[in-house]
């Protein structure tokens, strides 16, 4: 990678008053026509053209389509009644918000890159499933958001667009693979945004930008025909500056989807509950209540943990207990979890991109290689020894969930790194064998199948965030944002934006 000066953001970064609100007050206040769509989408590109040059968080941008939509979605509110919740106005419940996605998902007529020189003509036909949701709910899409080489590892970089850093301190690193949307997210310029995640790219960027990003069950947010329906390990998501405000997402872009055979039943609307909407109206941290909530910021010994993280995470057991929760360090058994994951990872690696390793090996990241590999040398017994695997984790996960409500551990081993190098080698002096064991909070958990969701837990000691990763069992995902909605409103860390 090439070397980052440490530089300072512009002393003069634009802000106005639609900054830092959330994404459900500017919907709003759009519906309610205290503001256009094109003003909104102004300020945003204002924003963008402000912050962006020191953060690289927004690579690609189409201004005169985004204030063509914008245009459109005003003069359709001017022809409409609306109220101020949107009722009965047939409008989406996002009706003119201005987002960026991120790089890897499809948004028609534009290019999907994944980070590689090798997509570089690759224009989109249609809307990824996620954006098609969105896009129906009313959103302007204004641009998209950088990731590292075919979305892999979690730091964002790439040859195309370079590296997208922290906008609490410029020098050190975003995450990924979700790093763009993360920095454009917690610098103000939008306030929730689109993801994906596989080995923690939702929870990571999330943990190292102090905002919320949540990783649903498998089948919240379907895979659906065109692309493999079996899909598991990789799930479509959001993050967000608020608990809230991935909720009122998730109300939009979840339910079932014709030739998605594993979508979970439930309507979208499940995510549409008053305690989201009007947290006033309840005492804060009370959605904690009565939870059985298991709590090792190590997993029990399990992972390596920076002493720095941990030492932030440590009171947060007893924010919990004084909440009402029943907390205990009881775990499942999770030994076989990275059987599971670095297998059915490999394996998926190689189904996308082993054309580009076979016929293009040296226009390829390292790691990339090295991951497609693994799982093109993959033989029939490795594959049973994963199922088998997996099936004693679903075992585990269940025994668990049958007496607990949650568990609680770090959403990241290390807290952010310096953006010059490709990922940490050691935690506390513990060598890592390889790029994906610093990840191993997020990536265990992802082979549980479990929803999971980094919230806002502090800051080190030299002021750099720290997210905790709260999971439920599969299928309570609305249970899982309600709990973590309740610790956001008894810390507040989520308040401490960056100066910019």
């Amino acid at each position: 990678m090439s070397s980052l000066p440490p530089t300072p953001v512009d002393d003069h970064a634009h802000e106005s008053e639609l900054t830092w609100l959330s994404t459900r007050e500017l919907a709003s206040r759009l519906a309610r026509r205290e503001v256009s769509s094109r003003e909104v989408l102004s300020d945003q590109l204002a924003r963008i053209d402000s912050v962006n040059p020191v953060l690289n968080a927004v690579v690609t941008r189409d201004d005169g389509r985004a204030h063509a939509q914008a245009a459109n979605a005003d003069a359709i509110t001017a022809r409409c009644q609306r109220s101020t919740n949107l009722a009965g106005s047939g409008l989406g419940r996002l009706h003119g918000v201005p987002l960026t996605h991120k790089e890897s998902n499809d948004v028609a007529g534009w290019t999907t890159t994944r980070g590689s020189k090798l997509l570089l003509d690759n224009v989109a036909s249609e809307d990824a499933l996620i954006i098609a949701r969105l896009r129906n709910a009313g959103v302007v899409s204004s641009g998209k958001t950088n990731i590292p080489e075919f979305t892999a590892g979690s730091h964002t970089f790439n040859n195309i667009f370079g590296t997208t850093v922290n906008p609490y301190d410029t020098t050190k690193s975003t995450a990924g693979s979700s790093g763009g949307a993360a920095a454009a997210i917690s610098a103000g310029v939008q306030a929730s945004g689109d993801g994906s995640d596989m080995g923690g790219s939702l929870r990571t960027p999330a943990s190292f930008t102090n905002i919320v990003g949540m990783r649903p069950s498998n089948g919240r947010i379907p895979h659906a025909l065109p692309a493999n329906p079996w899909q598991w390990l990789a799930q479509t998501g959001f993050m967000a500056r608020t608990v809230s405000d991935v909720a009122l997402l998730m109300s939009v872009a979840c339910g079932p989807a014709a030739g998605a055979p594993s979508s979970i039943p439930e309507p979208a609307s499940v995510f549409d509950r008053w305690e989201f909407a009007e947290p006033e109206h309840h005492e804060p941290g009370s959605g904690l209540t009565g939870l059985r909530i298991g709590f090792s910021t190590d997993l029990g010994g399990l992972i390596p943990v920076e002493r720095r993280v941990a030492d932030v995470l440590g009171p947060v057991a007893g924010v919990l207990a004084a909440a009402g929760a029943c907390v205990d360090e009881t775990l499942p058994d999770l030994h076989a979890a990275d059987e599971v994951f670095h297998i059915r990872r490999a394996y998926d690696f190689a189904v996308d991109y082993r054309e580009f390793v076979r016929d293009h090996r040296r226009e390829v990241r390292e790691a990339v290689v090295w991951n497609t590999e693994l799982g093109l040398n993959l033989k029939v017994d490795d594959l049973i020894e994963a199922d088998q695997a997996r099936c004693r984790l679903q075992a585990s996960v269940e025994e668990y969930f049958s007496h607990h409500d949650l568990f609680v551990l770090a959403a990241s081993q290390v807290a952010p790194f310096d953006a010059n190098i490709e990922y940490p080698h050691e935690i506390d002096g513990q060598h890592l064998a390889d790029y994906l064991e610093w990840m191993r909070a997020a990536t265990i958990v992802s082979a549980t199948g479990c929803p999971a969701v980094s919230v806002p837990a502090g800051f080190t000691a030299d002021g750099l965030p720290v997210g905790v990763q709260f999971v439920a069992a599969p299928g309570k995902d609305v249970e899982l944002l309600l709990a973590c909605q309740a610790f956001e409103e008894l810390t507040n860390h989520h308040r401490q934006t960056p100066v910019l």
